[in-house]
């Protein structure tokens, strides 16, 4: 089983898991998030990061899964990420979390694009629905 390892802003990776859990009903194995709070240095939250992506993965690699392209967590998501091995999404939202998941016992590239499938198909107009 593929691990999830979400980095992100403050508190939002912790949020988003609860709300996953609540969904669900279970606290998924293989799952974690690093928060990334204002000032935080990237390169002394590297060490700890590197730590978190051993603990979810098994063998089969990891997805991380961050909040916004560019920003410090994304910047400290792309030092971990290994084409094949530890893959990254950014734009994290709470289908998206979901769909990885559901899909992670699936090989990396079905999980990647079930996953961002999920978080751009999740964003939708209610009232055009």
């Amino acid at each position: 089983m593929i691990g999830i390892l979400l980095i992100t802003h403050e508190t939002l990776g912790e949020s988003l898991i609860q709300c996953a859990c609540h969904v669900l009903n279970r606290r998924p194995e293989q799952l974690m998030q690093l928060g990334v709070a204002p000032g935080d240095d990237p390169n002394d939250l590297l060490p700890l990061a590197r730590q978190l992506l051993k603990l979810v993965d098994t063998g089969d690699g990891v997805l991380i899964i961050t909040d916004i392209y560019g920003a410090t967590p994304s910047n400290l998501a792309a030092k971990l990420l290994e084409a094949g091995r530890v893959e990254g999404l950014a734009g994290a939202n709470l289908p998206m979390l979901l769909r990885a998941l559901t899909y992670r016992d699936k090989d990396m590239e079905t999980l990647v694009k079930r996953a961002t499938g999920g978080g751009r198909d999740g964003v939708l107009n209610m009232l055009k629905h």
